[in-house]
C-alpha cells in the first residue's frame, strides 16, 4: 500500500518492486531497483526517509524517523527480515542482520555487516568494512573475502527475486 501523508507522496522509481503488502507512506524516496518486501512499513511521517538504488529491505522490517533526522539507506544496502531503523544513516553496501535495531544518529559505515540480533545504539558509528554484533553492538572484526562475497550475493539475489516477483505481481494481479 502506498498512501501520500499530508502534502507528501512517496517517489517510488518505476523499476522499484514493492510488495503488495508493504506500506510506504509519506516523505520517502526509493531508487532504482530496491525492494521492499512483505509487511514492511516505512513511514515517512515526520521526517524524510531516503532510500538509494539495489536497496532490499526485507520482510517486517520497519523504517521510521525523529524530527529533522532523516533515515538515509545508500546505494545496495541489505537490510534483514524484522529489522527497525530509525533516523540513522547506513553508508553503501552495508547488511543489517535480521532482528537488528539501529536507533537515532547511528552512522553504519560503507560495507559494514551488522549481526543478526545486534543493537546499535543512540549516535554510535560503526566503521567501514566490519563486522558488529551484540547488545550493544562492538566491532569485533575487519571483513574477509567470504564476508564481502556473502554480502553481494544476499544483495544481487534479492536484486534478481524483486525483478521476478514485480513481472509476477503485474501479471497475476491485474
Amino acid at each position: 500500500m502506498i498512501l501520500p501523508y499530508k502534502n507528501h507522496i512517496p517517489k517510488i522509481d518505476e523499476s522499484a518492486y514493492i510488495a503488495s503488502t508493504a506500506t510506504v507512506t509519506g516523505d520517502v524516496t526509493i531508487g532504482a531497483g530496491s525492494s521492499v518486501w512483505f509487511g514492511t512499513t516505512i513511514r515517512g511521517d515526520i521526517s524524510p526517509t531516503i532510500i538509494g538504488k539495489k536497496v532490499n529491505i526485507q520482510d517486517h522490517s520497519i523504517l521510521h524517523q525523529s524530527p529533522n533526522t532523516p533515515l538515509i539507506l545508500e546505494d545496495e544496502v541489505s537490510v534483514g527480515h524484522q529489522v527497525i531503523l530509525h533516523s540513522c544513516t547506513v553508508r553503501k553496501k552495508a547488511l543489517i542482520g535480521m532482528g537488528s535495531i539501529i536507533l537515532d544518529g547511528a552512522e553504519i559505515g560503507e560495507g559494514a555487516f551488522i549481526g543478526a540480533g545486534s543493537l546499535v545504539s543512540q549516535g554510535k558509528k560503526i566503521p567501514p568494512n566490519t563486522l558488529a554484533f551484540g547488545r550493544p553492538a562492538k566491532v569485533i572484526r575487519e571483513l574477509n573475502q567470504d564476508d564481502i562475497a556473502n554480502m553481494k550475493r544476499i544483495n544481487r539475489e534479492y536484486a534478481e527475486k524483486a525483478v521476478d516477483y514485480k513481472e509476477a505481481e503485474e501479471k497475476y494481479n491485474k
